[in-house]
């Protein structure tokens, strides 16, 4: 039996009844105990709008301060709650008392009214476990879906991955950051973790893609793919990793979809986002590549628009708790 912890997010998003609405169908999986971080009335008031029956497991973790925060707003009080839950949660998975970590979305402004100055999640889970090398990682499983032409469409046998080179980032900085050893390093972390997925027998495929518009159009839209990005690929290829590319960003998806990679290499935030949520918004699951413990997480936000009005779906979560154990 592996136990997973789930944090509360921030309680005035859909973090909470998120939880709530999924607590029943999690009850369900084989070999897993699911219990919430967080405040243990605030995901009472949750299941209640839910109209969830089963008793919620939630270990206390923040001030009672947090029971006057508002739905949809953006609140300090609701961002030091979300920190200690994932803090608490941080620490009783290095010392494991729990297997892994599965994380409800967080707001950054009330984070940052907290005085918690990270741009998400990712980083405060960089940070606690004193890791540089680390990637944000969005994973659908292997199931069934309908492609656009109606016909049935597989996601690879063993899922589609997109890892990123630079996350939450303006657009403006990710030039600086986007360099030949930051591309190899998250050439070489989507490979180990669809590696982990396919088995020793396997041997994942990697598509990496462009920066620039039609790959930089041999130099005429920008240089970045032949300074930077070929390299990288190259460098990975010849420690083995079945590495191809720069991909056009326009393109390479649609391959993806088909089965011929395992994983994509996106440059930057949107570029994997948009395109991956298009195939399987409420699927996909979020995962940080590079620590010494398992977290992942919902693939979307706070919500605050649909927040507390009991509408908001709770797939995702599900999701990220089914590879979590997967990953246990």
């Amino acid at each position: 039996m592996k136990t997973i912890a789930i944090t509360m997010g921030d309680a005035a998003g859909i973090g909470p009844e998120i939880i709530a609405a999924a607590w029943e169908k999690l009850k369900t999986i084989p070999n897993c105990r699911t219990v919430v971080y967080g405040h243990p009335h605030i995901i009472r008031r949750a299941a209640t709008l839910r109209n969830t029956n089963t008793e919620i497991e939630c270990w206390p973790c923040c001030r009672n301060d947090v029971l006057d925060v508002q739905p949809g707003t953006i609140d300090a009080r609701a961002g030091e709650a979300a920190y200690q839950s994932i803090c608490r949660a941080i620490d009783d998975a290095k010392n494991n008392t729990v297997d892994a970590i599965v994380t409800a979305p967080i707001n950054k402004a009330a984070l940052h009214l907290a005085g918690h100055h990270y741009p998400g999640h990712t980083e405060i889970f960089a940070e606690q476990c004193g890791i540089d090398n680390y990637a944000m990682m969005l994973y659908l499983g292997p199931q069934e879906h309908m492609s656009r032409d109606g016909k049935p469409s597989m996601v690879g046998h063993h899922g589609l991955a997109v890892v990123h080179v630079t996350l939450h980032s303006a657009m403006r900085t990710i030039f600086e950051q986007i360099t030949v050893d930051s591309v190899f390093a998250k050439i070489r972390l989507a490979d180990g973790f669809m590696q982990r997925m396919i088995g020793p027998t396997g041997k994942p495929r990697i598509g990496v893609c462009a920066l620039n518009p039609h790959a930089g159009e041999g130099g005429l839209f920008g240089d970045e793919e032949v300074r930077i990005i070929e390299p990288a690929v190259h460098r990975a290829v010849a420690e083995g990793i079945h590495a191809a590319g720069p991909k056009p960003a326009d393109t390479i998806m649609i391959d993806a979809q088909a089965g011929k990679y395992d994983a994509v290499v996106a440059m930057f935030h949107d570029q994997g986002h948009i395109a991956f949520k298009l195939l399987g918004m409420y699927r996909a699951v979020n995962i940080t590549l590079g620590l010494p413990i398992i977290r992942t997480s919902v693939a979307h936000g706070t919500a605050f628009d649909k927040a507390w009005q009991g509408i908001a779906e709770s797939g995702s979560l599900t999701e990220a708790v089914r590879v979590a154990l997967r990953m246990c």
